[in-house]
């Protein structure tokens, strides 16, 4: 397929996803609104059929993020293994598999209650999906603070999904994302959004602490991007202190869409690998943002937003995004061994 026809592809699965066309500014068709743990503004948008295409372009470039240097702090888990870089230049670290108490009953309604989950083995980005890596798989790039290596921002849970995709074409992985149901088919070896099972543990690195750090936000400025040093901006990736596992930008700079519906109770959430509701118009996002206080960038903090909504108007450039995919019982015996 050439340059030309995998443009009109592209425009095609675009407009068929978001509504719009590539090149259409978001603020031209629909309003938008911010979650209350981000910003108090709520408006109001109509629905939207959404539809996702199977078959995606395999033959684009792919961007690679910068690669900072891992200067992981003590861990509960002893061991953990080094970065892997994969076929698309994309640096991720192996989380390894545990238990933990997700959850905060000292924290907000929707944090309670706190309860044990086991998580099994995955990689995760160690940064945010960048401008640079996301325009040159998706030929455009809707963030509001254009640098390359600053995360994409202004990316609905749609646009994310379809990027998960098509980076797995890309790398000749099988897509988690059905085309007519947007299900997550958890078994493929292709990228997905993290669980919010998964983000939180990974974020947690083995602390039960606040934040990744501790417990005092007088530390967070070291840490992460958010409202008292971000100079109401984002920043480029990797330029703060990382977690114990060696992930960076988890408690700010943009919050993260992660793939479960959302609910207001955790209510039933225990036991293993717990994915959330089975359906709900309202998707997570977790971490901190460069708009956030110090409350809002703790470990357990949560948000909610209708998928659809990241739009230019209001408040969505603080929405970005990372991948995970499963880690296969081969990479588990050597996980330094990119695929």
């Amino acid at each position: 397929m050439n340059a030309d026809a995998r443009g009109l592809l592209l425009e095609k699965e675009t407009r068929q996803i978001t509504g719009r066309a590539v090149s259409e500014s978001p603020c031209s068709s629909v309003s938008v609104r911010v979650p209350g743990a981000l910003s108090a503004l709520r408006c109001c948008l109509a629905p939207l059929t959404v539809a996702l295409l199977a078959l995606l372009i395999a033959g684009c470039e792919q961007g690679t993020q910068p690669q900072p240097k891992i200067q992981n702090p003590k861990s509960k888990i002893q061991n953990v293994p080094q970065p892997i870089t994969t076929s698309s230049g994309i640096q991720m670290a192996l989380i390894p598999a545990g238990e933990f108490v997700m959850g905060d009953d000292k924290g907000d309604a929707d944090e309670k209650p706190a309860h044990k989950v086991q998580v099994s083995a995955f990689y995760m980005d160690t940064l945010e999906v960048t401008q640079k890596a996301y325009e040159s798989l998706m030929k455009q790039n809707p963030s509001k603070f254009k640098t390359p290596d600053k995360p994409v921002e202004q990316v609905d849970w749609y646009r994310a999904i379809l990027y998960c995709n098509m980076r797995s074409l890309k790398e000749g992985l099988k897509p988690c994302y059905d085309a007519s149901t947007l299900a997550c088919n958890f078994e493929a070896d292709g990228y997905r959004l993290p669980t919010e099972a998964e983000w939180e543990y990974a974020c947690r690195a083995g602390t039960q602490t606040k934040y990744s750090f501790g417990d005092d936000p007088a530390n967070l400025r070291t840490h992460a991007w958010f409202k008292t040093n971000s100079n109401r901006a984002t920043h480029p990736v990797g330029q703060k202190t990382p977690n114990p596992w060696g992930l960076y930008d988890m408690h700010g700079n943009v919050a993260e869409w992660c793939n479960d519906a959302y609910s207001e109770t955790y209510q039933g959430s225990e036991g293993k690998d717990p994915r959330g509701p089975s359906s709900g118009n309202k998707r997570v996002l977790r971490g901190g943002g460069w708009s956030s206080n110090d409350e809002g960038c703790r470990s357990a903090i949560r948000a909610s937003e209708n998928a659809r909504f990241a739009d230019a108007c209001f408040g969505s450039d603080a929405y970005g995004f990372r991948c995970v995919r499963k880690a296969t019982p081969q990479e588990l015996k050597s996980p330094t061994q990119a695929r």
